[in-house]
């Protein structure tokens, strides 16, 4: 007959094993994880949305010994995060978002525009000037972004203010089928999106952005001031390139082969986006961002706002 109490005792002690077997295994596989997640001193990981406005990040792929690693985001909040808490070294970004971080504490540095213009207003058919959104649904990819500064002109022009407007938040893709399901009766957000609304055949453009804010300022290279301290000859390599990559994106075949590389969409639809924007002057002058400053101030997206001095390089 078996002694039950031997039994026990084997079985007892193979668990602890086992148990403390799979504790090594799981902090092992934390230890690799996190070894994983540091970056290397001759990477810079740029965040990026895949929008017109990112467009000079797509010539980065390597410059001068440095690698650039560009990594995908799907929606600004949470690219901002990976940009605030160092998990991207920089990032192509709402650049009201960045001021609105900066002013809460947040170490980051504007170091380049990603464009200038190259926005529109778009709405329904049946909407024939500004004064028609009164009571009207109105989307915007964040409250925190140059498309409410730009609404906002617009609704001024015909003596509204946003609060004759239901605006709401939307995932940039989401607003050309919104429109055109009746959802909501116009928006403004990064291209190509705006063209694709049009070319969809439900919306048209109200406003183009220079028409209310000449040379508006609206997306931008941004860096978190800890990954710069320790890659600074990295990222100035990488900011330098940058720059210089807007020169070449003025060319227009040039920019719609860049665009098929981060955007799926028609070439019709990136031909009428790529119509609205410039790439030419991608430095911050202190003027334009007075004026921007000014703007997030009238408005109320911040009360605030940094500095030029404080926030761009």
């Amino acid at each position: 007959m078996r002694n039950v109490g031997n039994l026990t005792g084997k079985k007892d002690e193979y668990m602890r094993y086992t148990f403390n077997n799979i504790i090594w295994c799981v902090a092992l596989a934390l230890l690799l994880a996190s070894c994983g997640r540091k970056s290397e001193p001759n990477t810079v990981r740029i965040a990026y949305l895949p929008i017109t406005h990112a467009l000079p990040l797509t010539e980065l792929k390597s410059v001068d010994g440095v690698k650039v690693e560009l990594v995908k985001y799907g929606s600004w909040p949470e690219l901002l995060d990976a940009l605030n808490t160092g998990r991207a070294d920089g990032a192509s970004v709402l650049i009201e978002l960045a001021m609105k971080a900066k002013a809460q504490g947040i170490g980051l540095t504007a170091v380049a525009l990603g464009h200038t213009d190259g926005n529109v207003i778009v709405v329904e058919q049946g909407i024939g000037s500004a004064k028609d959104l009164k009571g009207k649904t109105f989307a915007i990819p964040h409250r925190a972004s140059s498309h409410h500064i730009l609404l906002q002109e617009a609704l001024a022009k015909a003596g509204l203010t946003i609060n004759d407007v239901n605006v709401v938040e939307m995932a940039p893709p989401e607003m050309p089928s919104a429109l055109a399901n009746g959802q909501i009766s116009g928006y403004c957000v990064a291209e190509p999106f705006g063209a694709a609304g049009i070319l969809g055949g439900k919306g048209k453009v109200l406003y183009r952005s220079d028409e209310l804010w000449q040379g508006s300022i609206c997306c931008g290279l941004v860096v978190n001031d800890r990954a710069y301290l320790a890659k600074k000859s990295q990222l100035d390599k990488v900011i330098a390139a940058y720059k210089a990559a807007g020169k070449h994106l003025d060319d227009k075949e040039v920019a719609l082969s860049k665009a098929k590389e981060i955007l799926s969409q028609k070439d019709e639809v990136l031909r009428q986006s790529l119509e609205w924007i410039s790439y030419s002057e991608l430095d911050i002058t202190k003027a334009a961002y007075a004026d921007l400053a000014q703007k997030v101030r009238k408005y109320g997206i911040i009360d605030n706002p940094p500095t030029f001095e404080e926030f761009v390089k």
